[in-house]
């Protein structure tokens, strides 16, 4: 019995570091819709970023020194959303809950209120003002980055890649001066990152021209594919328990 309970007890652990929300095959499609987010507001709906709030800032600053008063409400709304995302986020995180279970579907609750916003915003035509998309676009996307913001062992942002690049290049220096296959790995993942934001990008900036407001429903298709892949890890997961459990018995 002791033997089995420890077992068990390994069994957790072994999920707890291997858990959907900081996996790289999530980070790889979050990334692909943070690209596509920022490619589909700067195109479309009115020349802002949906997630890199350090464009915003800029073209804030430039709209002062413009004083074009309309353009920098355009950018500065954005920001204030997602700010109010980031403030959201750490309160849902504040309500102490012991479960695994609670953490989880918190995560999956987060990605399935992100689709149904996202979703919803490809129904608004492109001649609506266009804080009315961006701003809500912005909270989710922040909601989105506050939540899931570890890459197996590391730091990351799924929807902003200077961090990344910084990181990436710091694992990548030491894993050179210091013969580190760890480190090499760690900036391999990093830069897998980067690689799937540009293509997330690339495929915004490609169906926005293309397709218009409707072509944000492609992010609710990865979000959707997301959120999917927590159904399929926990039932992998449990088979493959269940299996051992089993074995040990």
């Amino acid at each position: 019995m002791i033997t089995k309970d420890i077992h068990i007890n390994a069994i957790k652990k072994m999920h707890i570091h291997t858990k959907t929300s900081e996996s790289v095959r999530l980070g790889i499609l979050l990334a692909i819709v943070g690209g596509f987010l920022d490619a589909y507001t700067f195109v479309c709906r009115g020349e802002v970023f949906a997630n890199a709030q350090t464009g915003n800032l800029v073209l804030l600053g430039i709209a002062l020194t413009k004083r074009n008063s309309v353009q920098a409400i355009t950018a500065l709304l954005p920001i204030l959303a997602f700010v109010l995302g980031v403030i959201f986020t750490e309160r849902i995180k504040d309500i102490k809950v012991p479960s695994m279970t609670f953490a989880t579907n918190a995560e999956r609750i987060i990605l399935i209120s992100e689709i149904i916003v996202l979703f919803i915003i490809g129904f608004i035509p492109t001649t609506v003002p266009h804080i009315f998309v961006t701003v809500p676009i912005s909270f989710v996307s922040s909601v989105q980055i506050a939540s899931f913001g570890k890459l197996i062992d590391s730091p990351y942002s799924t929807a902003m890649c200077t961090g990344n690049l910084r990181s990436a290049s710091q694992a990548a220096y030491k894993a050179f001066i210091e013969k580190d296959k760890k480190l090499a790995l760690k900036s391999i993942r990093y830069l897998v990152i980067i690689f799937f934001f540009i293509v997330g990008a690339y495929l915004g900036g490609i169906l926005t021209l293309h397709v218009g407001g409707k072509s944000i429903w492609f992010a609710v298709v990865i979000l959707i594919i997301s959120v999917g892949l927590f159904s399929v890890d926990k039932y992998i997961f449990d088979h493959r328990s269940k299996e051992q459990i089993t074995n040990q018995t």
